[in-house]
């Protein structure tokens, strides 16, 4: 498995794909956090504040992690290279953890530079230093556990077709009915909201690590991981 994760992280590197990933996601976010006028804006809303951020990167990893996943098995299927990677000593199961934590791996390291933001907002704080740390540790955890559910549902998406931008559209759907599309329907009707990942998301970004949440995401990727082993197996 640590053979097709190097193999990974080598191919988005050896492109521009991995550079390109992380270039994208500081720029979005450092222009609406720090240039852009409006809601998301901290040096706007007056208080040293990371919320802002915590409230955008989904939205933004939403589209970023299915851009990164899409040419997972997509691309193995079209140029059948799939069936010859099978043939090396790995399991389909190695394969599929390989590729999964590969993705994970290179949006880490892409979220890895706001730590920066941090250390602004402990300048810009009145006095220097005062500002929410156990809601910022939260916030942190709750993404990195959103970006282990997208990253699975991404992987998925790449087994449906051979097509990279249909393999994305279908990423960034699902995706989006995970995370907003039941708080969306709860607001006009049923109290559904649990059943998404944002009412999950934002209660981790509280600063409450409640086993329940956890499980969520933890459900969510094992239960996408485990349908693209399915899938690619029915193949």
């Amino acid at each position: 498995m640590f053979t097709i994760i190097k193999r990974e992280i080598n191919s988005f590197f050896s492109s521009t794909i991995g550079y390109l990933v992380i270039a994208v996601f500081l720029v979005i976010n450092g222009l609406f956090l720090w240039v852009f006028s409006g809601n998301f804006n901290i040096l706007d809303s007056g208080f040293a504040d990371l919320s802002p951020y915590f409230e955008l990167a989904p939205w933004v990893l939403l589209f970023l992690i299915p851009a990164v996943c899409m040419r997972a098995f997509s691309d193995e299927m079209k140029m059948g290279t799939l069936e010859l990677l099978l043939t090396k000593p790995v399991t389909l199961k190695e394969i599929v953890l390989g590729k999964y934590f590969g993705a994970v791996i290179l949006i880490l390291i892409a979220l890895i530079p706001t730590i920066l933001y941090v250390f602004t907002i402990s300048e810009l704080g009145n006095p220097p230093g005062n500002w929410d740390v156990g809601s910022t540790i939260g916030s942190y955890i709750g993404l990195f556990f959103l970006v282990l559910a997208y990253t699975s549902i991404g992987i998925f998406s790449s087994t449906l077709s051979q097509n990279q931008i249909v393999a994305f559209i279908i990423a960034v759907f699902l995706c989006f009915v995970l995370y907003y599309g039941f708080e969306g329907v709860a607001s006009s009707s049923f109290n559904i909201s649990q059943l998404g990942m944002k009412s999950h998301f934002d209660s981790v970004a509280r600063g409450v690590l409640d086993t329940r949440d956890l499980i969520y995401f933890l459900s969510v990727t094992v239960f996408f991981i485990a349908l693209t082993i399915f899938k690619l197996k029915k193949q």
